[in-house]
């Protein structure tokens, strides 16, 4: 543990302020497109359409954290359910993962707390209500399937892409077209969350945790099925790293690709350096 905070605490940091600033932007673009009093609110009368805008926004968010320098160091997690599922393939190790989702936590509950200090009257109306996520019309179970679902998609997808030579480098953008769609279409099933952290992160100054299970669960069990799909299909070997952006010069704790920096880490083997070489 010790060595673990003394040598990784970057990550740590990154993680934190990573989904701080999805969730600063998740608040702000809500309150553009759904106050009332905003121009945008007041021309666009479709929700489709509204839903779209926020989901082109929060997408291209997930896209400019991920292929940050810092997403590109971390890994660009930001999400509980993301880095339990790489745990679990073994590519995170345990301290590791303890402090990337306490840091996920706190980075989500400090970005929307950060708002709320600065615009908590704006944040507080209905018709944004702090960007929380919530089920819609047609139930918790219905919301619980749909986090489920979507869940198992992304992280295949992740899966797939990451580890294909061709296709790693475009991996953040096939996670942020996804977040983007998903919003657009899944959101009124279920507030579209996929994320723990992100819910709670909300859901607290809100005040609201009823349904805060579904958040807490489907998305996990649903990485987490992926990965077992994916294991069972291309075998452990298949899964080279627990970054969603592995093709930059910035040392990776998960596998011990040194980047710039000298890390004390295993070495990798030759083979295993060359794979990381060619993508």
């Amino acid at each position: 543990m010790i060595y673990s905070l003394r040598s990784h605490w970057p990550e740590y940091i990154i993680e934190a302020a990573g989904l701080g600033l999805f969730m600063i932007s998740a608040c702000l673009f809500t309150i553009l497109i759904e106050h009332p009093d905003s121009p945008i609110r007041q021309l666009i009368g479709d929700p489709l359409i509204r839903r779209f805008l926020i989901g082109i926004a929060m997408g291209l968010t997930a896209i400019g954290i991920i292929y940050s320098p810092w997403g590109k160091q971390s890994g660009a997690h930001i999400n509980p359910s993301v880095t339990l599922t790489f745990y679990r393939l073994g590519k995170v190790k345990p301290w590791d993962a303890i402090f990337y989702i306490i840091a996920q936590f706190i980075g989500a509950l400090i970005g929307v707390l950060l708002v709320v200090s600065l615009i908590h009257h704006i944040l507080s109306h209905p018709n944004v209500n702090y960007a929380i996520t919530v089920p819609g019309e047609k139930g918790a179970l219905i919301a619980f399937a749909a986090e489920f679902v979507i869940s198992f998609i992304l992280m295949t997808v992740i899966l797939l892409v990451s580890n294909t030579q061709s296709l790693a480098r475009y991996t953040g953008i096939f996670a942020g077209i996804l977040v983007a769609t998903y919003i657009t279409i899944e959101a009124p099933i279920s507030g579209m969350s996929m994320n723990p952290a992100r819910t709670f992160g909300s859901a607290f100054p809100a005040g609201h945790f009823m349904d805060l299970w579904i958040y807490f669960i489907a998305p996990v069990i649903g990485m987490l099925l992926a990965a077992e799909v994916y294991l069972r299909v291309k075998g452990a070997k298949g899964v080279i790293c627990a970054k969603l952006h592995h093709q930059n010069d910035k040392r990776c704790i998960h596998c011990g690709y040194p980047g710039v920096q000298k890390v004390k880490a295993a070495p990798l083997e030759d083979s295993q350096m060359l794979k990381f070489e060619k993508t």
